[in-house]
């Protein structure tokens, strides 16, 4: 085709591409993932809102948006209005946690019984629904007076004001429903629910009971308390919540050089454990890896959970592997394995596929429930010609043996990362959401970013060296559209999206847009280092980001089609206050409502309790920035994004 200004040929593309190889500028020339799907004729015509950096949070002209939950915020009819300054860890047992992620919107029916979660995720319920969200950290300076700065919160922590934060990390679950007011939570629900660091869980899977996982606590090394570090998340068609631990390490204090056991020095190491870390091991001793050095271990899963059940012990999934989780998203078809998507969020990390032992059967949710914890663990190699393989992560094959320290399966998963380096998978720029498009069967890969990757150790998949704005992958399945194989080891791939702005003057942060020219981008339509995705019901993909602010602007939320004349063609829909980012976007079955959750807002250099850079969202001098969900919607009571 000849160049123009609308249709870019290879020429003028691998120009656009700046810092790409040849061959990863090549990869996005393969048509789309299936290049005879039409685009809906009318669809994402919202107002585009323009890049800005304030103290609010912004939305296209026609929409409106609700604060649904606020940290603090009572989720039972017996606690009382938020004051920071009484909070106490009782009180946050009772209460919306701290910086809310991952968001999953489980149906509700009448007239199905409580204990059949498949039969209220399969009803497709719009108007009522568990919201069960993700808490993934702390920030001592912006929660309680007295910090001068985050850095003097990192040690000499309260007891008090330790027992509260781990009150408020881990997760929650609210009814919500929607009527003329709009949404509002139940708060008399007998569904709401905190999971927290204290709460009991099982360890399952190849893993549970090795010896690496035992403890003076639970010699068994079956039973665990709580969760941390929670991140993204998934869901399952059995009416299962997934929910990740990344950022566990920083929980853990301590010297890794002094622990006896050199594996395990090597193991605490490479997660951040260091004597530098928070101070919850001064109280809660299992935190201190002096004290316990196998704790670690038993963090760094996914955790599998029933939010029908307030009674049902979370699940702790070894199968799954051991890493920083960003999160696990399932591909599920009748009669097939499952199969399951995630990466590992640091530089250097790997992309994960999962797949059952057994197969799906829709109307056994007894057999389902166990299909997420005995099947093969896979990391992700892509070739410099767009093919890809998975590469199966099993003790005795190829160097995962004994003298290479894997003495059994147990080994393999809590030592996945090491086992991927081995096996040859491919170091990716910060692996994030990894989501299959239930539209056109393939899965899409966020990569936000990663600093430290050198001139020479670029490829096609990682095309951009110290590369800042981020990148998205297509992984395409044999087969054709709905009928992709995602079990097969071997897989088309391709660059989605390059993160940055089409004009850029540098090369290596200048942005590039599947096969469309950056005149079809707005000047507010660009973005960098993707982080979260989410699917509407026609198939566009809804990106939320993660560090815009280095490049001038807010975060937030990028809407754009995988299919057809704008494929890859962003436009901005959602915009964060200052010092914040835009977690788990999630749509109501309808596409109605689009709940978002906004994480540390208000965190900069010197924002404190006592002197934020702003207080959103309640701009209420007696209370400080608050971590908050959105629910989203057209103020005509349409689709969101049409």
């Amino acid at each position: 085709m000849k160049d123009s200004p609308k249709n870019p040929g290879r020429r003028q593309l691998l120009k656009t591409l700046g810092g790409a190889t040849a061959v990863g500028a090549a990869s996005t020339l393969i048509p789309g993932c299936d290049a005879k799907q039409k685009a809906t004729a009318v669809n994402l015509s919202f107002r585009e809102i323009p890049h800005s950096l304030d103290f609010e949070h912004h939305l296209p002209q026609e929409y409106s948006a609700d604060i649904l939950l606020r940290w603090g915020d009572p989720i039972d009819d017996n606690t009382a209005e938020f004051r920071p300054q009484a909070l106490t860890a009782q009180s946050q047992l009772h209460r919306f946690g701290y910086n809310n992620d991952f968001i999953a919107f489980m149906p509700l029916a009448a007239d199905i019984p409580a204990e059949r979660g498949d039969l209220h995720y399969r009803s497709n319920n719009s108007t009522r629904g568990l919201l069960c969200v993700n808490h993934e950290y702390t920030q001592p300076h912006l929660m309680f007076p007295g910090y001068n700065n985050k850095y003097s919160a990192t040690r000499g922590v309260s007891a008090e004001h330790v027992a509260i934060e781990q009150a408020a990390c881990g997760h929650s679950v609210v009814e919500i429903a929607r009527g003329d007011k709009g949404w509002q939570v139940i708060l008399d629900s007998p569904y709401n629910r905190r999971i927290t660091l204290t709460t009991a869980m099982q360890i399952r899977g190849p893993a549970a009971g090795d010896k690496r996982l035992q403890t003076a606590a639970d010699p068994s090394g079956t039973r665990v308390l709580g969760t941390i570090g929670n991140c993204a998340g998934g869901k399952t068609p059995w009416g299962t919540v997934l929910i990740a631990e990344e950022g566990f390490g920083g929980a853990f204090q301590g010297a890794p050089d002094d622990i006896e056991d050199p594996r395990e020095a090597r193991n605490h190491r490479d997660f951040g454990i260091s004597p530098h870390n928070r101070n919850l091991g001064d109280y809660d001793r299992r935190f201190d890896i002096q004290h316990e050095p196998n704790e670690p271990n038993r963090f760094g899963w996914m955790v599998e959970y029933d939010p029908y059940d307030p009674q049902s012990v979370p699940r702790k999934l070894t199968s799954l592997g051991r890493f920083e989780h960003e999160g696990f998203t399932l591909v599920c078809k009748p009669g097939q394995a499952v199969v399951a998507y995630g990466g590992d969020d640091d530089e250097h990390q790997f992309v994960y596929r999962y797949v059952s032992k057994d197969i799906y059967k829709p109307d056994d949710t007894a057999h389902n429930r166990q299909l997420l914890t005995e099947g093969t663990l896979y990391a992700a190699r892509f070739g410099e010609d767009g093919s890809g393989q998975w590469l199966p992560l099993i003790v005795g094959q190829g160097p995962l043996i004994r003298e290479n320290g894997f003495r059994s399966q147990a080994d393999v998963l809590i030592d996945a990362r090491r086992a991927a380096a081995l096996m040859g998978a491919t170091p990716m720029d910060r692996p994030e959401d990894v989501e299959t498009n239930p539209h056109n069967d393939c899965t899409y890969v966020m990569l936000t970013k990663n600093k430290k990757r050198g001139k020479d150790a670029v490829d096609a998949a990682n095309p951009r060296p110290r590369n800042t704005a981020g990148h998205v992958l297509e992984i395409v399945p044999p087969g054709s559209t709905g009928k992709r194989d995602h079990t097969s080891n071997h897989f088309r791939w391709q660059q989605f999206l390059l993160g940055g702005n089409p004009n850029a003057e540098n090369p290596a942060e200048r942005g590039a847009y599947g096969q469309q020219s950056h005149y079809n981008i707005s000047s507010h339509g660009w973005f960098a280092n993707p982080d979260n995705v989410a699917f509407d019901p026609r198939g566009n993909m809804w990106v939320a980001t993660d560090g815009c602010e280095r490049f001038g602007f807010h975060d937030g939320l990028w809407a754009m089609a995988t299919e057809g004349p704008l494929r890859a063609a962003p436009k901005h829909f959602f915009g964060c206050p200052q010092g914040a980012e835009v977690c788990g976007p999630e749509f109501t079955p309808d596409g109605k409502t689009l709940f978002v959750a906004v994480q540390h807002p208000a965190e900069a250099r010197n924002s404190t309790f006592s002197s934020p850079l702003h207080r959103w969202p309640d701009n209420d001098p007696n209370l400080p920035p608050r971590p908050s969900v959105l629910a989203i919607y057209r103020d005509d009571g349409g689709e969101v994004g049409r």
